[in-house]
Order: C-alpha cells, then sequence, then structure tokens
C-alpha cells in the first residue's frame, strides 16, 4: 500500500516516531512529519492519539493534516494574508474534524480594528494588530469548548512546514 506524506499538529508534546514511518520533527513544537500507509483519516489520528496518550500518560488531541491539505491552506489563504508581519501578526487555526469552518466561525469574536478571522476549508485564518495585540480577541479562544478541537500555528511555521514537506516529497 503507498504511503501517503502527512503532518501531525500535537498539543503540548512533541515525541518521536510510533508506528508510523520516516519521522521528522519541525522546531520541537509539536509539528511532526511523517509518512503512512493508512488512508482513513479518523483512524490515524485516533491511533496516534492513544498511542500517544499510552505512552505518555496524558490525554492526547491530534489534528493531522494530509499534505494536499496543508497546500490547500496555504494556497488559499486570504489575499494578503501574511504579507504584512511587521505591522501583523497570522495565525493558521488548525480544526480537528468533525469541527468545521462554519461552525468555529460561529463561536470566534473578533475585536474591531484590532482582529480579523476568515473561514478556510479545515482551518481559520486570524489576524491581529501587532501594536493592539493586547486587545486582541485570540487570546479568549482557549475558554471556549471548541478549542479542544484546534491547534493553532504561526503563518511562518504553517508555510515552513509545507516547504518542508514538498521537499520530502520530491524526495521520495
Amino acid at each position: 500500500m503507498k504511503e501517503k506524506q502527512y503532518l501531525a499538529l500535537l498539543r503540548g508534546i512533541n515525541v518521536g516516531g510510533n508506528n508510523i514511518l520516516d519521522v521528522a520533527t519541525y522546531i520541537q513544537s509539536g509539528n511532526v512529519l511523517f509518512r503512512n500507509a493508512e488512508k482513513d483519516l479518523g483512524r490515524l489520528t485516533n491511533n496516534i492519539e492513544d498511542t500517544l496518550s499510552k505512552r505518555f500518560s496524558y490525554a492526547s488531541r491530534v489534528v493531522v493534516v494530509p499534505h494536499h491539505e496543508l497546500e490547500h491552506a496555504v494556497q488559499r489563504a486570504p489575499k494578503a494574508f501574511g504579507t504584512n508581519p511587521a505591522r501583523y501578526r497570522y495565525d493558521v487555526i488548525f480544526l480537528k474534524p468533525p469541527l468545521t469552518a462554519d461552525h468555529a466561525m460561529k463561536s470566534i469574536r473578533t475585536k474591531i480594528g484590532v482582529d480579523q478571522a476568515f473561514a478556510g476549508k479545515g482551518v481559520l485564518y486570524f489576524s491581529r494588530l501587532i501594536r493592539k495585540a493586547s486587545r486582541s480577541y485570540l487570546t479568549r479562544i482557549i475558554q471556549l469548548p471548541i478549542y479542544q478541537s484546534m491547534t493553532i500555528r504561526n503563518w511562518s511555521t504553517t508555510t515552513k512546514l509545507l516547504a518542508l514537506m514538498n521537499a520530502r516529497a520530491k524526495d521520495k
């Protein structure tokens, strides 16, 4: 069975490979690149969470993103998203199915003149004005019940992860 390339976005822990092949991590912050023959994303996610939970004695939450979905998230970002990092902080909020962007957007609040949020496929794009970042509503997201079904990466990390996945795809 042909292996597919995935990105596991871990919450709260960074580990090496357990039952997955060709593992590489990026900046030791829970960004794990790997290949696996499993086609069922839900099953793969559950297997990773179960393994991490047993191995490290914590309730693991993982968002697994296939290479093509990460590519889509970067390519379909809102116009000008990520283009002014001196003025804005840009984040991508990755959603764990069955949470959808439309459903998540109903819970997300933005502060006028500070925050902007946009829905994408399996992600939310969030930007905030750096000079007013202390007024941003993004920090309040951790109080929401849906927070357990998401993980946040900044735009720079997101685009670097895609570049790494693209380079690994060329090597295979």
